[in-house]
């Protein structure tokens, strides 16, 4: 899901699979290969990209919290994309509207997990990766 995401804040529409190291089994990850047309066409959100995401609901607890912060006004993920890319010799890599299509799409993600969990539970679609799960689960259900 992870992958699913970050494709879809940068619009990349040309992944057609994952390669991991099937030498190290269960035990490996995902290699992130083939990003040629990531950050193509700020002006379209391809949300067939979300497809997996809506399908499955299911999400890392640190991806939902990190998107959720990355929503919030001191922590968009335009700014720090921005910031990160002051130090960049290339300047610049993105235009000003493909920062402006990776907050909008980030709140789109956080609507389709808002979805999954509005149908499903919080603890059916959240999976915790964090060692969290208590005490976020007790803070969210007071919510």
């Amino acid at each position: 899901m992870d992958m699913t995401i970050f494709d879809f804040l940068m619009g990349n529409m040309d992944r057609h699979h994952y390669e991991t190291f099937e030498k190290f089994g269960n035990s490996t990850f995902i290699i992130h290969l083939d990003n040629g047309r990531g950050f193509g066409k700020y002006s379209h959100d391809e949300v067939s990209i979300l497809v997996p995401l809506s399908q499955c609901c299911r999400v890392k607890m640190s991806t939902h919290q990190r998107l959720q912060l990355l929503a919030k006004e001191e922590h968009k993920l335009s700014a720090l994309m921005a910031e990160s890319l002051q130090r960049d010799r290339l300047v610049p890599v993105l235009f000003t509207p493909h920062l402006g299509a990776l907050d909008r799409r980030v709140e789109l993600v956080l609507r389709v997990l808002a979805d999954c969990i509005q149908k499903q539970g919080y603890s059916s679609v959240v999976e915790d990766d964090t060692g969290q799960r208590h005490a976020h689960t007790t803070a969210h259900s007071a919510r």
